[in-house]
């Protein structure tokens, strides 16, 4: 499920990270880049919102694959539209960005999202 990226990034751009690994498979991941490495083919990124296992005062540094980075959306106000049933969205959860379905709409600011990778129905705000 990763983001064909179609753009290249500099070092200093804010992007989105798909993960696969267990657990997280479907999740985007906010970072930053900070080197471009192996010919343009891999990222090495740091995490917004995780830190290194060893000491928590260090940002998570990984390598991913250009295919795994996207770019940020954009800064949108939602719309309270009557019926977003069926609708794909990225809803923020966990401090990651997790991809779904609405599946019911609770009342004008919140909504029931579809998770296929967990099999989870989560209530979600609008603004999230």
């Amino acid at each position: 499920m990763a983001f064909q990226s179609k753009c290249t990034f500099q070092i200093g751009d804010a992007v989105e990270v798909c993960c696969n690994s267990e657990g997280f498979l479907g999740s985007y991941w906010e970072a930053t880049i900070v080197a471009n490495i192996y010919l343009g083919t891999n990222y090495l990124v740091e995490y917004k919102h995780f830190v290194e296992e060893h000491d928590e005062s260090t940002p998570l540094r990984e390598t991913v694959k250009v295919k795994e980075v996207r770019p940020l959306p954009p800064n949108i106000v939602p719309s309270r539209y009557s019926s977003l049933k069926g609708q794909r969205v990225d809803a923020f959860l966990n401090d990651v960005w997790w991809v779904g379905t609405i599946s019911r709409k609770i009342d004008s600011d919140h909504y029931v999202v579809f998770f296929e990778n967990t099999g989870e129905e989560i209530a979600c705000p609008l603004s999230k």
